[in-house]
């Protein structure tokens, strides 16, 4: 039986052994809780982040263009999402617009508050919110974005508009295909009157890529598939070193379904 001495020597040094097991513990939620916060500090502001978008219709071979774009090193091009942007678009567009609304000002009024919506606050929170839950950049990532085979053709300028102001200096990679062909893939293949839907999509499209200038590219599946070379071009638009190996090797695998 230990002495005791002995005892009280095991008394104390026990007690402070669960203390420091405790401190630990305590050290590695904050450590975890830390890391979480500078995650989301990182990709609420990330001023360094570069956003391309693929803007394009269904079954024109935007996958393989996505597949084309997160070859390049430090580029991270989402798939699409069901065009969720959307949603935050109209959020923001009724905000801004019930803010005109006269009156608003006292408790008794209908629209209460409405004057005070804070438009620049809400194209922050906005970006904060795409990038911590669409985009997910990583540390290393220099471009973001993602494509997307949804684009409402009767407000298209005013969307497009939106985007580059949540993603400051957005630009975007409009992908086509031969219409007569995309008309026949898949479920196009069911509605006897997609390639007049098809080309009126890819007029809307068209029309916004050219008021953007040069914050737009044009790429042509059929194209590109004949002859990789002709995607040099979108290299230097992009700023980005031309790697002919690269390209073929992400040509050749397979893409979408």
């Amino acid at each position: 039986m230990p002495s005791a001495g002995v005892r009280t020597r095991l008394g104390r040094l026990f007690p402070r052994a669960a203390r420091l097991r405790e401190l630990e513990e305590h050290n590695r939620r904050l450590s975890h809780r830390l890391r979480r916060l500078q995650r989301r500090e990182l990709n609420r502001s990330r001023p360094d982040l570069g956003y391309v978008f693929v803007m394009t219709y269904g079954r024109s071979g935007s996958t393989l263009v996505q597949g084309l774009l997160n070859a390049i090193p430090g580029y991270l091009i989402r798939g699409e999402n069901h065009n969720v942007m959307r949603s935050l678009f109209e959020f923001h567009r009724r905000g801004v617009a019930d803010s005109t609304r006269p009156g608003g000002r006292r408790v008794t009024q209908p629209w209460f508050g409405a004057r005070g919506f804070p438009a620049e606050k809400s194209i922050e929170n906005i970006r904060a919110l795409a990038l911590q839950t669409i985009l997910r950049p990583g540390p290393r990532t220099r471009v973001t974005g993602y494509k997307e085979i949804r684009w409402p053709a009767a407000d298209l300028p005013d969307y497009v508009a939106f985007l580059r102001e949540v993603f400051p200096g957005a630009r975007f990679v409009v992908n086509t295909r031969d219409l007569e062909a995309v008309s026949r893939s898949q479920w196009w293949a069911e509605d006897e009157s997609s390639h007049d839907r098809l080309a009126d999509i890819e007029a809307a499209i068209l029309a916004v890529a050219e008021e953007l200038g040069p914050a737009a590219y044009r790429i042509h599946y059929d194209d590109y598939v004949a002859d990789p070379e002709v995607l040099r071009g979108l290299f230097e638009w992009l700023g980005e070193p031309w790697d002919a190996e690269l390209v073929r090797a992400t040509l050749a695998v397979k893409h979408s379904y």
